[in-house]
């Protein structure tokens, strides 16, 4: 708000420059018109995982894969059966859910080339994501991987509601966490794993048509590599768990 004023304020005078009203802009400080925003909150390991055991069973994976697959939610509640492989080492983002402002729902296609992208599993979490398929997902390998209570199509709405999101957050230390920000956690956690940015951006499926081709030929093998790093350090913390350090309340 304050680099906005400051915008105007800086335009009006220059009219007035313009118009010989006043001699010059006193308007000259550097930077004050740049709009900063506000660095979003990351959670822990453990943070991850309490958030993913606290919310219904049917959501946990949504939870998990989130963060550690660094997934966008239109991309998560997209995911159909016959987007993992056998072994649930890898899925591949194919489509995103659209909710329009009238309330109708659209699967389509990635906004980029970039987004349509297959993406390494971290070890830690194959085994939650197979019992979650087992246990919530029909065997049609056209069938959604996330549904609702109903059956239906979860749109952001139900699973804020169905998650009890606000006070389930706040229940694990992160008060005003949004659901996005379990992905800014996912990839700040890759990036401390060594991984170029091109190879961050690859995974994230963020960039644009001319990147995406340029990150396109190293993007298989260093995924693999990160989700290999990202599942160590999800092990250490659940190590570290089993402990007694860092235990987290019941």
């Amino acid at each position: 708000m304050t680099a906005k004023a400051y915008r105007l304020l800086r335009a009006v005078l220059n009219t007035a420059v313009d118009d010989e009203l006043i001699r010059r802009n006193p308007c000259r400080i550097q930077g004050a018109g740049i709009e900063r925003p506000t660095e979003r909150p990351t959670a822990t390991v453990a943070q991850v995982f309490h958030l993913a055991d606290i919310v219904p069973g049917r959501l946990r994976v949504l939870i998990l894969l989130a963060a550690f697959a660094s997934l966008r939610y239109g991309e998560l509640a997209a995911l159909r059966r016959r987007d993992f492989d056998s072994r649930c080492q890898t899925l591949t983002v194919r489509a995103t859910l659209v909710e329009r402002q009238d309330g109708t729902l659209l699967f389509g296609p990635p906004k980029t080339d970039a987004g349509m992208r297959t993406v390494t599993i971290p070890a830690a979490i194959r085994r939650d994501v197979r019992a979650h398929l087992d246990d919530f997902v029909d065997e049609d390998q056209d069938a959604l991987v996330f549904i609702g209570a109903t059956g239906a199509v979860l749109r952001r709405s139900n699973f804020q509601r169905t998650s009890n999101w606000r006070v389930s957050v706040a229940a694990v230390g992160l008060p005003g966490f949004h659901f996005h920000d379990l992905r800014h956690t996912g990839n700040t956690l890759a990036s401390r794993t060594g991984a170029s940015l091109a190879d961050l951006m690859a995974r994230m499926g963020h960039a644009s048509t001319r990147t995406a081709m340029i990150y396109q030929h190293t993007a298989r093998e260093q995924d693999k590599q990160i989700a290999d790093a990202l599942s160590s350090q999800i092990k250490k913390s659940q190590d570290r768990a089993r402990s007694g350090h860092g235990k987290r309340n019941e």
